[in-house]
């Protein structure tokens, strides 16, 4: 299921992407959440246990969005962030399993700032 989403829309005010399949999937992708889990070597590391925790992008916008060939696009984020490619079946993984990738963000982030 590689095929290319049949609608992107940039939603600046609410701070989302609105991603559209043919097999009726919609999903609305907040800016933040893309942000904190770009594809990119520098926030995904080069293997297992080299994640970067990226914090304080709340305010984060997406300033555009590039095709990429027919399999991806990159966003443009504000604070200069441009080095994920985000495939059309990372962006389906993404809006499917938001909820789960985002508490699991959360909870990082609570351990990380607990540590101090």
């Amino acid at each position: 299921m590689n095929e290319a989403p049949i609608e992107i829309r940039l939603r600046r005010q609410s701070r989302v992407l609105e991603i559209a399949f043919t097999g009726g999937e919609r999903y609305a992708l907040p800016f933040e959440f893309l942000r904190v889990n770009s594809p990119s070597a520098e926030v995904k590391g080069h293997g297992p246990g080299q994640e970067t925790l990226v914090l304080g992008k709340q305010a984060v916008m997406v300033s555009a969005v590039e095709p990429v060939g027919q399999y991806a696009v990159r966003l443009i984020f504000d604070d200069g962030h441009d080095s994920g490619l985000y495939s059309w079946k990372y962006l389906r993984e993404l809006g499917r399993d938001q909820d789960v990738l985002w508490r699991q963000y959360l909870e990082r982030v609570t351990a990380a700032t607990a540590k101090g």
